[in-house]
This record gives structure tokens, C-alpha cells and sequence, in this order.
């Protein structure tokens, strides 16, 4: 009877013992990301141009142009290849107004429209991967496509009717973010980003024929979400 009561005993302090390193194991499997895990976040952002303008040539020398924000829904995917770097690939379109800012063009005030699709590829490094909170940096390029590019009719009222066109635009990226756990698969995330996007802006009117003008954008972007562990 004392064998039996001291194997129960036995076998009962063995599983208290044994509980804190399964607590650890399931918590380690309910926080934080590792190697192979795919991130899902849906982010409403805030896209705020940078700009430098040139000057509107060759009928508007010394007038430039303003890129007004815009704020829309974005979504993104990053594949952890290890516990600590990342690769996240962002998918949104934004849409803009160019506006006069002095002399004939500011009196027009708006002259177009575009819409902006700027796919970025940015290499991340995540700080504390197995923590509720994770902070990190990142580094990549971009690849900007302007789409659906269209006069104002206040422009169009001015120099006749016009066609628009923006070139596409290859540059440079970071970014800094952090996400935050709010349950075992779903965290908050807050991120921001600098985009490197140059562009030239073509206006082929009926009355002053071709104007051009040099726009980098360089926005800031700055999202705020809801992230998927996959």
C-alpha cells in the first residue's frame, strides 16, 4: 500500500513538474512569429506626398505643382524566412490631385488626377520574434504605375481639351512598424514608410500644346491595422 501510495505521489509530482515547460511550450506556439509563418495585415493608410516640383515648361515658368494626401485601404503579405528577417510585399492604389500653386495654373487651381499603384518589396528585420510585441525595420524598392490620368475640367475650360500622362516610377524604400499581439493569431500593427517615386507629368492641350513638368512624390506612408498569422 505505501509502494502504490508513494508511485501515485510519484507520478502526480512529475506532472506538476512537468506543467510549466508545457505551459511554455504552448505559450511559445501562441506569441510571436517564426520561420515560416505568413503575415496577413489590413491597413487603412495615409499616403502624404513630399513633392519638389519643377516648373510647368514650357508656357509656365516658375509655376508648380502641389500633391494633395489620400488616404485608402491597403493589404499586405509577409513570408518570415527565418524568426528575424521578412519579406513584405504591399498592395494599394491611391488616388491624387495635382493643383496650381502660383500665377495662371494657381488660379485654375486643380489641373488632374491620377491614380497611383505603387507595389513595394521591402526586406524586413523583426526584432523580438517571440515576443507580444514586435518591433521592425525595413529596407526595399518600389515600383510606381500612374493610371487613369485625367485633365480637370477647370484646365481643360483654360487650354482646350487635354491628355495627361505621368511616366512610371523605380525607386528606393524603408519603412519602421511594430506589431502588437491581441490574441493567439491576430495582432494590432502600426507602420510607416518612405517611398523614392520621381515622375514627369505630360500635358498635351489644344491651345498651348505640350507642357511638361517634374514631379518627385516621396510620400510618407503611415498605416494602422489588423494583422493574420496564417
Amino acid at each position: 500500500m505505501t509502494k502504490r501510495m508513494l508511485a501515485v505521489l510519484g507520478a502526480m509530482l512529475a506532472g506538476v513538474a512537468a506543467m510549466p515547460a508545457e505551459a511554455q511550450d504552448d505559450a511559445a506556439e501562441r506569441i510571436g512569429t517564426r520561420a515560416g509563418d505568413v503575415l496577413l495585415r489590413a491597413r487603412a493608410i495615409t499616403v502624404a506626398p513630399n513633392e519638389r516640383s519643377g516648373s510647368i515648361l514650357p508656357a509656365f515658368p516658375g509655376e508648380k505643382v502641389l500633391i494633395d494626401n489620400s488616404v485608402m485601404p491597403e493589404l499586405d503579405l509577409t513570408y518570415m524566412a527565418t524568426d528575424n528577417i521578412g519579406f513584405e510585399l504591399i498592395a494599394s492604389t491611391t488616388k491624387h490631385h495635382a493643383d496650381g500653386r502660383s500665377g495662371t495654373t494657381g488660379s485654375i487651381g486643380r489641373l488632374a488626377s491620377t491614380w497611383v499603384l505603387p507595389p513595394t518589396l521591402t526586406v524586413q528585420y523583426h526584432f523580438m520574434p517571440r515576443s507580444t510585441v514586435r518591433p521592425y525595420v525595413g529596407a526595399g524598392i518600389n515600383y510606381t504605375i500612374f493610371w487613369n490620368e485625367k485633365a480637370s475640367s477647370g484646365l481643360e475650360d483654360a487650354v482646350g481639351r487635354t491628355r495627361v500622362h505621368m511616366s512610371d516610377s523605380v525607386g528606393w524604400a524603408a519603412q519602421a512598424g511594430i506589431d502588437i499581439d491581441l490574441w493567439r493569431k491576430v495582432f494590432l500593427n502600426l507602420d510607416v514608410k518612405y517611398i523614392d517615386i520621381d515622375t514627369t507629368a505630360r500635358l498635351d492641350t489644344a491651345a498651348i500644346g505640350t507642357q511638361r513638368v517634374r514631379l518627385n512624390v516621396d510620400p510618407l506612408v503611415f498605416g494602422i491595422g489588423l494583422g493574420l498569422r496564417l
